[in-house]
Order: structure tokens, then sequence, then C-alpha cells
């Protein structure tokens, strides 16, 4: 697998002025539909059905909004385009704005249809857990529930720091890190509000990502050789036990 696999590029300059996007995905939706089958959306429906959920978060790039799918309960809807709906989200969600092309999704409201643009979730944020609106301990005391011992743990698959490159003086490389930068502060910001919310609520906070004792060299997108070494890297993190942080950058971390 490699870059191959997920996109194929389209002609310059013309992708970037007439169309909507740098690349086509249809490779990446052809890896993704065979993997998203009635098997798989079984099994996801069964742990749906013992509470679990599992959550993808996508932009209306229209509204300007995040947008929460909730998978397991389209898995168990039995609704017989759930394996395609689910299919398309994964394709939104990993939908670069500018590198991938958007995916349009059918909405009926007030008796009419539209499409609604549908993008990467990190547009608006990296990563999710709470509404910070959401009062954890006053939630529970309206609702008479009670539980000892939350803690949240938080996997970050990227750096915590912009790594330094030397960047062309033309507009698309430009624009190009510009946005990685603001998509790395996005993600850190990320951080320190699900910690805050998490204290407010009692619980531990704890994050991993990649730290700078992984070296590995990134040639390419999707480079199947960086992927696979930093996969054995993580791998071997884990099985040694890995050392949680308890704190975002910025923040002193506190014993649990």
């Amino acid at each position: 697998m490699g870059p191959s696999s997920v996109f194929k590029k389209r002609f310059l300059p013309l992708a970037a002025l007439m169309q909507d996007a740098m690349a086509d995905t249809s490779p990446l939706f052809g890896i993704i539909s065979g993997h998203v089958n009635e098997e798989m959306l079984a099994k996801i429906a069964t742990e749906y059905e013992k509470g679990r959920l599992l959550l993808i978060q996508t932009t209306d790039l229209d509204a300007g909004l995040p947008v929460l799918w909730n998978i397991g309960a389209i898995a168990s809807s039995g609704h017989p385009s759930a394996a395609d709906l689910i299919r398309r989200i994964l394709l939104a969600s990993a939908a670069i704005p500018g590198a991938f092309p958007p995916v349009l999704f059918d909405v009926n409201a007030n008796g009419k249809s539209y499409q609604e643009m549908h993008v990467d979730g990190g547009a608006v944020g990296q990563a999710f857990l709470a509404p910070p609106s959401l009062d954890v301990r006053i939630a529970q005391e309206r609702s008479g529930f009670r539980r000892k011992g939350y803690a949240a743990y938080i996997i970050r698959n990227s750096r915590l720091i912009t790594e330094w490159s030397d960047v062309q003086r033309t507009t698309l490389p430009i624009a190009s890190k510009a946005v990685s930068i603001m998509i790395n502060y996005i993600g850190l910001g990320d951080l320190y509000r699900i910690y805050l919310t998490l204290k407010r609520a009692g619980a531990s906070f704890n994050v991993a990502y990649i730290g700078d004792d992984f070296r590995a060299e990134h040639k390419v997108q999707f480079d199947q050789e960086y992927m696979s070494a930093l996969y054995r890297f993580a791998y071997e993190k884990a099985a040694s036990g890995y050392p949680w942080e308890n704190a975002p950058p910025g923040f002193q971390a506190e014993d649990h």
C-alpha cells in the first residue's frame, strides 16, 4: 500500500482552479468498501447493543459545524444502505480540504431535498470527548448515577509540534505549510479543552502521541515504510508499558 492505493493525482493547475480537490480518492473508497461489509456491520451492531459507542466526526462545510455520526446506530438500523452510508462517512472523515474531494450527503428537511458537503472532521477539531458545556457532576446528580474512577485515554496519531521544513516561496507550498501549522495547533487546543473538561469532572487524563524519539524519515504521504516503522515503534512502547502523560504540554502533570 502506498500513495497510489489511496488517491490519484489530478492535473495541475487545472485541479486547483476548476475542481474540488487536488486528488481523486476513488482508490481509498475501494479499500473502505472492501472492509466495511455486512459482517463488520453485524459486529459493530452487537457492540452497540452492549452500550458501546463508535462515533466518527466530519465537518459540514455549508454550515461550518462538526457532525458526529453514531456508527453503531447506523449499523444496527437494518437499513439497506447502512453499509454504503458508513463507507461514505469514513471517506468524508478522511477528506482533507483542498487535497481530497468532499463527500456529498443527501438530506431532507422541511419537505425539501438538499445535499450537504462534508470533509475531514479535523477542520473543526482533531479530537473530541464531550462538549465543554457538559458538567458530568451535575449530570450525575440529576440522574442519580454514580461511578468512581473515571479515566480518559487519548491517542493522538501525530506530533504535538510542527516539524521544520524548508518552505518554497510559492503559493501552494506556503498555503500547505500554513494549513499544517493550523491543524497542529487545533489539535493541541483540543487536548487543553479535554484536559480541563476532565479536571472539572474529577476524571484522569492520559495522552499518547508521537514523541521526538521517533525519527523515521517521512518521504511522502501514506509512505508504507514510514507507517510500518511508526506501528512497530508504538507497539514496542505499548508492550513495555507505555508512559502515558497526565497533562498536555504547558500544564503541570499530577499524580493519580
